[in-house]
């Protein structure tokens, strides 16, 4: 499936808005909570101009971009990790992201009914943390039971691991996620298998009324929410977003120029959760066909070869690089290749970021 982010946050702050604009799948936005009870998934591309310039130069007809997998996960709480609205049932969703997109609502409208009263940004963030870090918590005290017997029989690794989990815990009950607690990579290879909520990466995305795009009080309010909890924010109109949505291109364009949007927020978005991640794109020119394709940085290119298809992992030899930058500029792969521009490199080369790879293997 990909890189999964997920849409969380209360009910009716605009998640499922947001979804239907961001992958142009019409959802159900009523003004109720749990209007969303399976959560809705949509694939949606990573726009990146290099592709465009890639398949120009390689006289490549089909363009297929990196993408991301959104989630449309039905609201939290106060009381779901207990079990309260639709409770765990959600809370397992949300286990599956590799990243959270934690919408807030900042808008106010009296016909769309808001469970804690007026908006409160900050508020209703700290509401959803609080119920992931007691369902953290709860995971802590049933993976600690798993180790009991190992515990007992004092073996090294579950008495470091019990070490480990009393910090987390310490670190939780302060009101923390745990992304903010330090960690040696050493633990963080026994953190990650705990596949805790707090201790996923978090970008926050205000839903602002379209009147606010250009208030001040906007920027104060979205320094203040990435100082309090040290990650990304994002200000967006989900409503505006939607309408541009279903625009022609030329369309947008002139909307856009009406409320003043250079970009839209939506690409922001994608692009933000994109790098949040952590990913880089390399790309494969192949017949009729440039190709975006998204991975960890640090990658090697015996890797990226199985993320193109198994076997060219299996069998391979060697693999072919240049920089699509380069590849642009000279205007042809035959080009580079009478220049000597390409290079050859081994199994354990690093990709870098818009390294355009042309892979040699034998199965």
């Amino acid at each position: 499936m990909g890189f999964k982010c997920g849409l969380v946050g209360l009910p009716n702050v605009g998640k499922s808005t947001l979804f239907s604009a961001i992958t142009s799948v019409s959802v159900e936005a009523a003004n109720f909570p749990f209007c969303t009870v399976e959560p809705n998934w949509g694939v949606v591309p990573v726009k990146d101009p290099r592709l465009v310039e890639l398949a120009d130069v390689s006289g490549c007809e089909k363009q297929t971009p990196a993408t991301l997998t959104i989630v449309d996960i039905a609201g939290l709480i106060a009381g779901s990790s207990r079990g309260e609205g639709l409770g765990n049932r959600f809370l397992g969703h949300i286990r599956e992201m590799d990243l959270l997109l934690h919408v807030v609502r900042s808008f106010e409208a009296p016909d769309v009914s808001h469970l804690p009263g007026e908006p409160d940004p900050l508020r209703d963030i700290e509401i959803v943390q609080l119920e992931l870090i007691l369902a953290d918590l709860e995971s802590l005290e049933k993976r600690i039971a798993k180790l009991e017997y190992d515990i007992k029989a004092g073996k090294k690794e579950a008495k470091a691991e019990e070490r480990l989990i009393q910090r987390a815990a310490a670190h939780l009950n302060q009101g923390l996620p745990l992304r903010s607690m330090s960690v040696t990579s050493e633990e963080m290879s026994v953190v990650s298998r705990w596949q805790l909520l707090t201790g996923k990466p978090v970008v926050f995305v205000v839903n602002i009324d379209e009147r606010d795009l250009s208030q001040e009080a906007i920027v104060g309010l979205a320094n203040a929410i990435g100082e309090t909890h040290s990650a990304p924010v994002l200000c967006l109109c989900a409503s505006l977003e939607a309408e541009l949505a279903i625009l022609e291109p030329e369309e947008q364009m002139l909307f856009q120029e009406e409320y003043g949007l250079h970009e839209r927020g939506l690409d922001r978005l994608i692009k933000l959760g994109y790098d949040y991640l952590g990913l880089i794109t390399f790309f494969t020119v192949k017949g009729t066909e440039a190709r975006a394709w998204p991975v960890v940085q640090s990658t090697t290119a015996k890797k990226g070869a199985g993320k193109v298809h198994s076997d060219m992992e299996k069998g391979f030899i060697a693999v072919e690089v240049i920089l699509a930058e380069e590849l642009i500029d000279i205007g042809s792969l035959n080009a580079a290749r009478e220049k000597g521009l390409l290079r050859m490199e081994g199994k354990d080369y690093k990709i870098s970021d818009g390294d355009v790879l042309f892979f040699r293997f034998k199965v």
